[in-house]
């Protein structure tokens, strides 16, 4: 990813094999507690949040990405959630199905793939130690960790 001005830079820093694996892990720690926790989604959120607080006192780079890691299963638990209780009401209330349901749910389903994906990505090129920042969420974690 380019640097942009006010963004934290890791291309002049060496990166460790332990920073490298510290950080993949930071992004694979939620799709472990996807496949342990489905379909409650704070299974994700408690795990990356358990994984950034062991990770807190590391390296920029590593709590960089935890902090990443984080801030994107924070914007991704409450679209969840809604879901989740949403469909919890339909279920028990006997509520009625509607275009607006199956609309959320549906972009709740293409939000959570293109978080899977992005997640499988970024795991794989922060373990080679490239630094990959997120739309949305790059510019709040550099705020963030400064």
């Amino acid at each position: 990813m380019e640097h942009q001005e006010g963004t934290l830079n890791f291309d002049s820093v060496r990166i460790t094999e332990d920073e490298r694996e510290y950080a993949s892990n930071s992004y694979l720690m939620s799709l472990f507690a996807l496949l342990a926790g489905l379909p409650l989604p704070i299974f994700n959120l408690i795990a990356t949040i358990i994984f950034y607080f062991g990770m807190r006192k590391s390296t920029k780079f590593v709590k960089w990405h935890c902090t990443q890691a984080l801030v994107s299963q924070l914007f991704i638990f409450f679209f969840n959630t809604v879901g989740f209780w949403w469909t919890v009401s339909i279920i028990f209330q006997s509520q009625e199905l509607n275009n607006y349901y199956f609309g959320y749910i549906t972009l709740i389903l293409i939000i959570n793939i293109i978080e899977i994906i992005s997640t499988i990505y970024t795991a794989v090129k922060t373990r080679a130690g490239k630094h990959v920042r997120w739309f949305l969420f790059g510019d709040l974690t550099d705020k963030i960790v400064k």
